[in-house]
């Protein structure tokens, strides 16, 4: 993971994250002896290969499941859950905002508190890791091996040097960001879709390079939040693989909550003067 220099990017170890990470990679944690031939080893711990393990174990198959960080993968960790919580957030405070269009007077200082926001994001997603936890995965059948998978053969792989045998094996490892060759990003330190969530401080301006699905949910949800936020896209179109009426309405959208967006652009260099990255 990239080293990034904006302020409030470190994940604070509340209660929260400290109950997230006892659910999902419990520190006293002990692998199983391996149990003979597995029917099924299954390496990645996501919503895929949760799924596959437990489906294979409630019919009666041997399963093992390898898992190198946290069971739940991107969805429960930094991708559906965090980004949900905080986009049905930042809708409240866009809806809040026009209350005036339906009739209702709410006070002129409301404000956003940031720290709060992602406050409820760990609360939420503390909760919701209780479901994908090792213990009740375990108790599902699921021998679960905390480590990272070696495949050593056709039938065969090591995690952290112990020796599992199968006969059949998913690999659900899914995906993780490609980071753009741009001349002086690393240096001047940059977040990805997965590590925003770490955030605790508002940024002032967010550039989000990538006009996809992931870029537009989280710009609209930084810009309603406060931050002046603007997309670049090299494509002529943000949204390429949606219908061009929806990605009209979204655009309009955008522009209602101050979003800049700027199409057929690259970004080409990063800098940094006078502490501000250009």
């Amino acid at each position: 993971m990239q080293q990034r220099s904006s302020p409030g990017a470190t994940l604070p170890q509340d209660a929260y994250e400290q109950e997230r990470m006892e659910n999902l990679r419990p520190p006293g944690w002990r692998n199983p002896p391996p149990a003979g031939r597995y029917s099924l080893v299954v390496v990645g711990g996501g919503p895929a290969g949760l799924v596959a393990a437990s489906a294979a174990a409630s019919m009666g198959a041997k399963v093992a499941l390898v898992e190198r960080a946290l069971l739940g993968g991107g969805c429960l960790n930094v991708g559906c859950i965090p980004s949900k919580t905080i986009i049905r957030t930042s809708r409240l405070y866009a809806e809040m905002r026009n209350a005036e269009h339906y009739g209702a007077q709410i006070p002129a200082d409301i404000r956003v508190d940031f720290a709060a926001v992602m406050q409820r994001m760990r609360r939420i997603r503390a909760r919701i890791s209780r479901v994908d936890s090792v213990q009740r995965v375990s108790a599902a059948g699921v021998d679960v091996f905390l480590g990272e998978a070696h495949f050593t053969g056709t039938d065969a792989l090591s995690v952290d040097g112990t020796r599992l045998r199968f006969r059949k094996a998913v690999i659900a490892t899914g995906a993780r960001p490609d980071t753009p060759s741009i001349p002086g990003l690393v240096e001047a330190g940059f977040m990805t879709n997965e590590d925003v969530f770490d955030l605790t401080e508002l940024p002032r301006r967010l550039l989000v390079i990538g006009g996809g699905p992931l870029g537009c949910e989280l710009a609209q949800a930084f810009c309603r939040f406060g931050a002046q936020t603007t997309i670049v896209q090299a494509l002529p179109l943000f949204l390429p693989k949606e219908e061009r009426d929806a990605a009209q309405l979204l655009s309009d959208g955008f522009a209602r909550d101050g979003i800049e967006v700027r199409l057929n652009t690259e970004a080409v260099k990063v800098r940094m003067e006078d502490g501000q990255k250009l």
